[in-house]
């Protein structure tokens, strides 16, 4: 500006800056306890978390959230992906005769200043027993005995082998015995004591996390504080000096990915916690002030059958079906390049447990290739048609009226997608599959239905033909290859969706979760994923690339990892510019 020089333009700003912070106060801003608006985080949500309450935080947002707040034991290394001591000072220690595992708890505290002892640890691992806590129960039923012989240490007794103990097991979050004990107590009274724990509504987590709410203004932000009792605070772990160094963390609820994206190009968040969709990636990176992030996702979007029923019980027709499906197309056209082709259940970025040794069906194969595989499959199998897709000369035709080996022609069937505005991937995927299967004469119908719906329709009652969904972040541990296929799990409310029944991989999946040995273990994991693959209960579509975006110039430290930058390590080591 004319007139003014450098100097009173730094006092003009000062002033500007002490002004805004007054403004703050008065309106009871939740950067009011803060030394500096510069020093809070401010991240970007799509949907408000559904609760604080860490036994009913099974929605991505609620999880996002309390992760910074409840803490487990061990959590992965981000580049070695290895489970490293977190709460827990060292590495398990396991005695094979006694099956009894021993853990050290490293000193710290609570974020309203007690300390956290084995008795906080002991009483978790109850707690789920005894309530039997949907989620972490499977984690924990095999616990025979917990013993605490001093304030640093546990000792958990099994009563079988199980390889998932210190993979999934000591990596569940862990609660304060004080403020839970009078919570279980009242419970107990009830007639139904776990639907009113998952009831309850937390209003203050005790944090054992780099941060603690302050505030929660429903439908508009939530600010999470430092904590200043995080036992990493100026601490090293895995050679990170961990804070954190941030003051806070503003989450701000958008609901719509256009709206996020704009407050991310205007500045008024520093990250949209949430994977950008390509249709937006080229004008973020023609913009200076955004930095993008890319990283491989532990996850997996899929068709998945009904083998309860006919037709989709015959192996033949859904081998088919894995034929005509184009997962390079998928990726190129409706990915536009941001995934990554999946042949089996487990993902390529988990290279240890990934068998690359799996049915690879209709690669290679353009799309006449692909019908001419899937009608010889389907014709050797006794399917007829009323014109088939493969003409008396080897041309291929548009097939009409498909008949069963039964006589019956083949009834419409649905393929039922989330709707577009929840997932356009998954919905553009049904369609493509509705039009793939129809040049072969099957009469496929793509229908897109509220996610809630489609859940209670596949997961409930059981009651579908043909479904396209997703796990956006799995566990690193492959057990939910057995958790999704074993035929126990085959009930209301199971992760067995498609029903799927077999007594041999039954049998191969029980012994991979008592193998304690690493590498028999991955040998049966390994054996696990041809039979499904073989046998195709469901189609791995894709795994898509993790693509997120953050505002350049404010903060400094974003560590990434599989599954992205919003991670634990990125909250501890994120620095102010």
């Amino acid at each position: 500006m004319p007139g003014i020089n450098a100097k009173q333009r730094r006092s003009s700003c000062r002033w500007v800056l002490i002004l805004a912070c007054a403004a703050m106060l008065l309106t009871g801003s939740p950067l009011a306890s803060t030394a500096s608006a510069a020093n809070i985080l401010k991240m970007g949500l799509l949907q408000e978390p559904k609760t604080l309450n860490v036994w009913r935080a099974s929605d991505r947002w609620s999880r996002k959230v309390v992760g910074l707040m409840y803490q487990p034991l061990y959590v992965r290394d981000p580049e070695t992906l290895k489970l490293i001591p977190w709460l827990a000072a060292e590495p398990p220690q396991f005695d094979e005769k006694t099956l009894c595992y021993t853990v050290k708890i490293r000193p710290a505290k609570w974020s309203d200043g007690a300390e956290l002892t084995s008795e906080d640890v002991a009483f978790t691992a109850r707690f789920i027993n005894e309530f039997k806590v949907p989620r972490y129960r499977s984690k924990w039923n095999f616990v025979k005995k917990i013993e605490t012989p001093d304030k640093h240490t546990v000792k958990f007794y099994l009563k079988e082998p199980k390889a998932i103990f210190v993979s999934r097991s000591l990596t569940t979050p862990i609660v304060q015995k004080k403020e839970w004990t009078k919570l279980a107590e009242e419970a107990r009274k009830t007639k139904k004591p776990l639907k009113r724990l998952l009831n309850e509504k937390i209003k203050r987590p005790v944090s054992s996390g780099p941060f603690v709410l302050k505030e929660w203004r429903q439908g508009t932000f939530l600010y999470l504080e430092k904590n200043k009792y995080f036992f990493g605070t100026g601490k090293k772990v895995q050679g990170r000096l961990l804070g954190p160094y941030i003051d806070g963390v503003i989450f701000k609820i958008f609901g719509t990915s256009d709206a996020s994206i704009l407050s991310l190009k205007k500045g008024s968040i520093d990250m949209f916690w949430w994977g950008i969709q390509p249709g937006y990636i080229e004008d973020l990176r023609a913009n200076p002030d955004i930095e993008l992030f890319q990283n491989e996702k532990s996850a997996i979007y899929y068709m998945g059958f009904n083998v309860r029923k006919a037709p989709f019980n015959d192996v033949n027709l859904r081998r088919a079906i894995a034929t005509l499906v184009d997962e390079d197309f998928i990726i190129k056209r409706i990915l536009q390049g941001y995934g990554i082709r999946m042949y089996s259940i487990v993902p390529p970025g988990n290279a240890f447990w990934y068998c690359p040794d799996v049915p690879r069906y209709g690669e290679g194969l353009d799309r006449e290739a692909r019908i001419k595989k899937a009608f010889g499959i389907l014709r050797d199998a006794g399917y007829t048609w009323e014109v088939p897709p493969v003409d008396g000369s080897g041309k291929v035709v548009n097939g009409e009226g498909i008949i069963l080996p039964d006589g019956k022609p083949m009834e419409k069937f649905t393929i039922l997608t989330p709707p577009a505005d929840y997932d356009p991937h998954r919905a553009m995927c049904g369609m493509m599959m509705q039009e793939w299967l129809r040049m072969l004469g099957i009469p496929a119908f793509s229908k897109p239905m509220a996610f809630g719906a489609l859940l209670q329709q596949v997961k409930v009652r059981h009651d579908f033909d043909s479904f396209i969904l997703g796990y956006g972040s799995l566990s690193l541990d492959p057990d939910y290859l057995r958790n999704f296929f074993i035929s126990t799990n085959d009930k209301k409310r199971g992760w067995n969706m498609s029903g799927y029944n077999n007594p041999h991989f039954d049998k191969i999946a029980n012994e991979s979760a008592s193998a304690m040995n690493r590498d028999k273990r991955r040998s049966l994991i390994w054996e696990m994923q041809k039979i499904i693959i073989g046998d195709v209960p469901y189609i791995p579509l894709y795994d898509p690339k993790l693509i997120e975006a953050v505002r350049k110039g404010r903060f400094t430290g974003w560590v990434q990892m599989l599954g992205g930058v919003g991670n634990i390590w990125s909250f501890c080591q994120l620095k102010p510019m």
